[in-house]
Parts: structure tokens; sequence; C-alpha cells
């Protein structure tokens, strides 16, 4: 499989945000098969020590959150981000048909891609994808709900909400069904 949904959960929203979660699941876009998946909790403190900047709102939006998604980020059993960001890398060279030429899909591109991009930055690490292969679910999704169907409404979620990984599960299941449904109306 050559395609990567990333999902993270951060304080903040800008390219600098502190990752404190990172999903991850490869899948086939065009059969909507997952493939392995990745998931680890993040220690806040050792992502702003390397200079990421948390954002109040996002802090405050956290707070209102379910029990249960709260409770996925204020485990004892964190990572520091150098060793997180290591694991995601080993886990995309094993599992990738071609990481130079793998799809990695994000909730937009310009957020969690571009978040993780410079936390493997930060960390003096080389991000394992190449820029030019990030692809952007939030393009899919504002084309389908033009074309055939809003997955956002349309479609129910399964597990906890703004678990990184679950959510990256979520966002395989609407965009293999948009591609699908893409690739139908082609056919036609």
């Amino acid at each position: 499989m050559n395609h990567l949904m990333i999902d993270l959960e951060t304080m903040g929203n800008k390219p600098t945000a502190p990752i404190i979660a990172i999903g991850a699941v490869f899948f086939d876009p065009q059969s909507g098969v997952l493939g392995a998946e990745f998931y680890v909790a993040v220690s806040l403190s050792s992502t702003m020590e390397q200079g990421a900047i948390p954002d109040g709102d996002t802090i405050l939006w956290w707070m209102k959150q379910s029990p249960e998604a709260r409770a996925a980020i204020c485990t004892d059993d964190t990572q520091h981000i150098s060793d997180a960001l290591s694991e995601l890398s080993s886990f995309i060279n094993r599992h990738s048909n071609n990481p130079q030429y793998m799809k990695v899909w994000g909730n937009g591109s310009s957020f969690d891609n571009v978040i993780l991009r410079s936390a493997y930055e930060r960390a003096g690490h080389t991000c394992p994808w190449q820029f030019w292969n990030n692809s952007d679910v939030r393009t899919m999704v504002m084309l389908c709900s033009k074309l055939c169907f809003d997955p956002k409404r349309d479609m129910p979620f399964d597990g906890v909400a703004h678990n990184a990984l679950a959510d990256a599960r979520h966002q395989v299941k609407f965009v293999s069904e948009i591609w699908q449904r893409l690739l139908a109306t082609q056919q036609h």
C-alpha cells in the first residue's frame, strides 16, 4: 500500500503547533482496505522544548472535548517527540511500497502534513515523504459534496472522535468512498 492517512492531535493550529498524538494508517483508496496502523501519544513538554508553540484557544477547545478524547492525550504513556518521529519513520519504511512515491493524506494537507513536517525539521530528522506527495482530505470532501454526497454528514463516525488513530481510520473510510464514487462516475 502506498497511501498513508495521517491524523494529529495538537495544541495549536499553526505549523509550529505542539503535537500531542500521531495516528496513521496505510490504505488502498480503490478498495477501502486498511493496512498497518500506528499510534503514539507525545509528550507536550518535549515538543515545546523543541520550539513548538501552543495556542490558548486550542487548549480551551481540548478542555471541552469528551473525557475519552482527553484521556488519550493526558496519559502517562507518552513519548518524546524525537522518539515518536523516529518510530513513525520506521513504521513508514517498513510498510510503504516505496516512500519516495507514497501519498500522505492529511485533513488538510496544510494542517497535519505541514505540522508534522515542521516537527521533523525542529527535531533535526528527515521527513520520510516528499512534500509534493501531500494529499488533502478536505479537497476530496469538498469535491464529493458538490458531486454526490457529503461524507462528513452521511458517514457515521466509528470510535472516539479526536483520537488520532480513530480520526485517521474515519478519514480513510470517506476518502476511499469518494475515490470509488469518482472512479465509478468516470466509467459511465
